[in-house]
């Protein structure tokens, strides 16, 4: 799976860990940044992120921030993006099943690296259960 990940410098540290795990399990990543720990404008790293996904260039993509909030709001200003914020497991299965979520953003001060990790790989894991859910997501974009 090609993967599109970035963020904010918040999530800096997280983003390095998670995408070694991603390679590790063959998946194709592009780093979008930011590329240190120096503070940032997340929009200038969510927009390229949000852009290829949409675009299908990428199949997936995994935001991380310090709340998950900001880089949330700002992908789901692009159509076709579906953004979930994850902060438990449980979130990024039903982002996916039901949302047909294609962004997770895993809020990087409000989850321990080790439960990033098993929503990354969940929200990855997990596919969109279509049925009346589709009908539902069809409905979200206006534009």
């Amino acid at each position: 799976m090609k993967i599109a990940v970035g963020g904010d410098h918040a999530g800096f540290d997280y983003k390095q860990v998670l995408i070694g795990e991603l390679e590790g399990l063959d998946h194709q990543v592009k780093d979008f940044g930011p590329y240190s720990g120096d503070s940032v404008d997340y929009p200038d790293f969510v927009h390229p992120v949000a852009e290829g996904v949409a675009s299908g260039e990428y199949d997936l993509g995994i935001l991380l921030c310090g709340s998950a909030n900001g880089v949330a709001i700002t992908a789901n200003k692009h159509q076709g993006i579906r953004a979930a914020v994850c902060w438990l497991p449980e979130l990024a299965e039903l982002g996916r099943s039901h949302n047909n979520a294609n962004i997770c953003c895993i809020p990087a001060r409000f989850t321990s690296l080790e439960d990033a990790s098993t929503i990354m790989k969940t929200f990855l894991g997990t596919a969109f259960e279509g049925g009346r859910h589709a009908r539902r997501v069809d409905k979200i974009d206006r534009c």
